[in-house]
């Protein structure tokens, strides 16, 4: 939004456009103004002039104390058009005579008495809704004496309405004029310089997403000729050092994803050996004395219960161990025709035995189908992932594999909570790092995915979270169906198998 605020047109039309526009208006509001005010002070002068016409009849009659001849003075001035009323007062401030409407602004005697001793008044009033003019002006005798008050009003509501309506013209002929300049200067400056400044920012909008190749038109003004110019020189320098340095980069990441992944091995084959030496015969021990102590008591003893939980908590350190094992151990495979379809269903009878996902239902796809693989390694794989989703699934756990192209490709998808790509980018980048998991803490060793990827890439494939799949977490094993013999021997001799539990 900022950007946009910014932008040369918007600049243009805010810091040059905008000022002329404002000076104009300024000028017009001014000016009716002024021309307000000139027409007021003449009209005033004119009522003036009326009162003073009059005064010395009224102030005779006043004195003479002739009422109707101060009635009549009255009615042949409110006669002349300009005159909305005419009133007379005497010393006390009584009102003598009038012609017109009732007194829109001196009602009271103090009021008269006043404005007699000050001389002459001029004072705008509201009368029913309209504005009038009030002149005053004072009456006296022969010898100088104050005998009355003479008020002649003007109602100024037709001028203040004109005026009005002039400043409403003045503005609607501001506006037009307003929207003419606009056009001309938006129209002007887009053939002049925005449709350049559009193609340079175009160009550099590509530059900032990545796209190669792209280059600056030089067209328009010279000094935007010379800017596309110059980031064409630039763009042509920069292309050629990232080439040099992305080259430069691919071979220093494989190196460092060599090490690190040399680095991993070792420690964790380091840490399993350790582990399985100094707590597997404990562990045995463990498992054994509790399974015996829980047959010697009764079903409903509370002691029973807890023998069994030990028991069970025991077998989840022992797999924890076998799991390191599996991913340290990393042995030759030994390849057989293995029947894929007898295997899945053994797995999957083997995940349900364990109890942890009783009501949940798994859905098996495919037909009988014989590879060559490394039967524990490749059950290892599927086991792994076939536990993960029933743990993970509400209710379902869906199997399906089949052949393409010469590979064949495995599914497994449940529909828990992270279903339908809920799981985030960062987790999924990490999912097959060695101790990385998603579960809570005690649930999960983040071991059966790093131990599911070394099996699969050993045999020449892959495993990947498919994101894609709309209501489910979903994934995809591949691998080829027929060993090749050349590429196999050289998987089952590299260099990087690790110690076993004891040597």
């Amino acid at each position: 939004m900022t950007r946009r605020l910014n932008s040369l047109r918007n600049v243009v039309v805010m810091f040059i456009l905008l000022p002329l526009l404002l000076l104009v208006g300024a000028v017009v509001a001014l000016g009716l103004q002024e021309f307000q005010t000139q027409m007021e002070d003449r009209m005033q002068d004119d009522i003036e002039l009326v009162a003073r016409a009059i005064r010395l009849p009224v102030s005779t009659a006043i004195v003479e104390q002739d009422v109707a001849a101060v009635q009549e003075s009255l009615d042949s001035l409110f006669q002349i058009d300009e005159v909305f009323g005419v009133y007379v007062y005497d010393a006390r401030g009584e009102l003598v005579a009038t012609s017109g409407p009732p007194s829109p602004s001196l009602r009271h005697r103090g009021e008269a008495q006043a404005i007699s001793e000050t001389g002459t008044l001029g004072a705008f009033d509201e009368h029913r809704g309209r504005e009038v003019f009030s002149f005053f002006l004072p009456l006296a005798d022969h010898a100088g004496r104050i005998v009355g008050l003479l008020q002649v009003t003007r109602d100024v509501s037709p001028f203040r309405a004109y005026v009005s309506q002039l400043r409403w013209q003045g503005a609607v002929l501001t506006g037009a004029v307003t929207v003419l300049f606009l056009a001309l200067v938006l129209v002007g400056y887009h053939r002049a310089v925005g449709r350049h400044v559009e193609r340079l920012t175009g160009v550099m909008h590509d530059i900032g997403e990545g796209v190669r190749g792209v280059r600056a038109p030089e067209a328009g003004p010279a000094e935007l000729r010379h800017v596309a110019a110059t980031m064409n020189g630039m763009l042509e320098r920069r292309e050629a050092s990232e080439a040099a340095l992305e080259a430069q980069r691919a071979e220093q990441r494989a190196l460092e994803e060599k090490l690190r992944h040399s680095e991993k091995l070792a420690a964790i084959g380091q840490l399993a050996a350790g582990v399985a030496h100094e707590l597997g015969t404990p562990l045995g021990i463990i498992a054994g004395r509790a399974q015996r102590a829980a047959r010697r008591l009764a079903e409903d003893d509370p002691a029973r219960k807890e023998m069994q939980e030990l028991r069970a908590e025991t077998e989840r350190v022992e797999t924890i161990v076998r799991q390191l094992l599996d991913f340290a151990r990393r042995n030759p495979l030994q390849r057989r025709s293995v029947n894929l379809d007898e295997l899945v269903r053994e797995l999957v009878d083997r995940v349900r035995g364990r109890g942890h996902c009783p009501d949940v239902q798994f859905e098996l796809e495919g037909a009988p189908l014989q590879v060559e693989a490394d039967r524990l390694r490749l059950g290892q794989a599927l086991e792994n992932l076939i536990e993960n989703g029933g743990q993970a699934a509400r209710s379902r756990v869906r199997i399906t594999w089949g052949v393409e192209d010469g590979q064949v490709e495995v599914t497994v998808a449940d529909d828990g909570p992270a279903a339908g790509g809920g799981i985030d980018a960062e987790a999924a980048e990490r999912l097959f790092e060695p101790f990385f998991t998603t579960k809570p803490a005690g649930k999960g060793t983040g071991l059966g995915l790093a131990v599911a990827q070394v099996a699969m890439e050993d045999h020449g494939g892959s495993i990947a979270l498919d994101r894609s799949a709309p209501g489910e977490t979903r994934f995809v094993i591949r691998f080829p169906r027929a060993a090749d013999a050349a590429g196999s021997a050289a998987r089952d001799g590299e260099d990087g198998t690790l110690p076993e539990e004891g040597a």
